[in-house]
Parts: C-alpha cells; structure tokens; sequence
C-alpha cells in the first residue's frame, strides 16, 4: 500500500516539473514598431509594387495592413482587391527579402 502512494507521490512530481519547465518558456511574439514615416514608406512601396507584379494588377490595388517587427526581420501583411493575402518580408536594414503568398 506505501509503495501506492510513493510512486503515486513521484508521479505527480514529474508532471508539475513538466508543466513547471513548458510554462517558463518565453513565448516569441512579433512586436508593434514605430519605423520612421520615411522607412515605413518606402518598405510599403516596395511591397505594394512587388505585390502588383506577381499579382498582375496595378499598385493602387494593393492594400497594406500593418508592419511587424520580428527578431531581425520585418513582415508588412497585405492583400489584392481579391482579397488575396501575403505577406512581404525585409530584412533589419529594411531591404525587401521576398514576398509570401498566403
């Protein structure tokens, strides 16, 4: 009967070091940045008419929605008037890496 409540006492040591040790990992979150109105932009430039090439429509079409910051990288999400979305990437300096369609 001890031997019950031993290996039921380590039991429940061993899930509240479990779910100690997943709780205390920080969570990664993109942030919400100030960019200076220059930089912000022309990174939108760059992602509208980047858009409008590989969409096949004109720039004043393209709709941006916001910009994240992330770990050394910045994402700029936007969509066509067909409400096709994507996502356009650029690196710390600002310089466009690649556009994502979602």
């Amino acid at each position: 009967m001890m031997m019950k409540y031993f290996f039921s006492a380590i039991v429940a040591l061993l899930l509240v070091a479990c779910a100690d040790t997943q709780s205390s990992a920080p969570a990664q979150k993109a942030q919400k940045i100030k960019v200076s109105a220059t930089r912000s932009l022309d990174m939108e430039s760059l992602c509208k008419n980047e858009a409008a090439q590989i969409y096949n429509t004109g720039v004043q079409k393209i709709d941006i929605s916001g910009l994240e910051q992330f770990q050394g990288s910045y994402e700029m999400r936007g969509s066509t008037f067909r409400k096709e979305s994507f996502v356009c990437s650029f690196d710390a300096d600002g310089q466009f890496l690649h556009l994502s369609m979602r």
